[in-house]
């Protein structure tokens, strides 16, 4: 759903970025070490929509969570960003870098002004694959 909003986006001649989210973090992360940080949050603040992908997959220092929030907070109200996550809001903090001010910081700027869509049921990507199975199965 997130590449098909970006797409529709992008149609209309909007700038669209789609990332990880663990390359994000790798990506502010190493700015950061370079001294370029805010050079790496201004390239990703000028996307009219930017799209992070797989929050919680990884979790993350405390450090990449205040980098995170940089973002999230230069953007906030000024930017529309969409974030994929299966994890719920609770276990946000474990992501976060066990850190509850900051994972509310970003969870507040983020959900403000946000749309949320719950998707639940089996798997879009695997949902043909388990058709062709059963059938299999069943002439077996």
């Amino acid at each position: 759903m997130a590449v098909a909003i970006g797409y529709a986006v992008a149609i209309k001649r909007n700038s669209v970025y789609f990332i990880k989210f663990s390359k994000l973090i790798n990506n502010l992360k190493q700015a950061h070490n370079e001294g370029t940080i805010e050079k790496k949050l201004k390239l990703y603040y000028k996307y009219k929509l930017l799209i992070i992908d797989e929050v919680g997959f990884n979790e993350i220092s405390e450090l990449e969570s205040k980098l995170f929030f940089q973002l999230v907070d230069m953007r906030y109200e000024k930017r529309s960003t969409i974030i994929t996550s299966n994890i719920t809001f609770e276990k946000w903090p474990q992501i976060l870098g066990n850190d509850e001010m900051i994972t509310k910081a970003i969870l507040d700027r983020l959900l403000h002004h946000s749309y949320l869509f719950n998707i639940t049921g089996p798997s879009y990507r695997i949902k043909d694959k388990l058709k062709y199975n059963t059938k299999k199965s069943e002439e077996s």
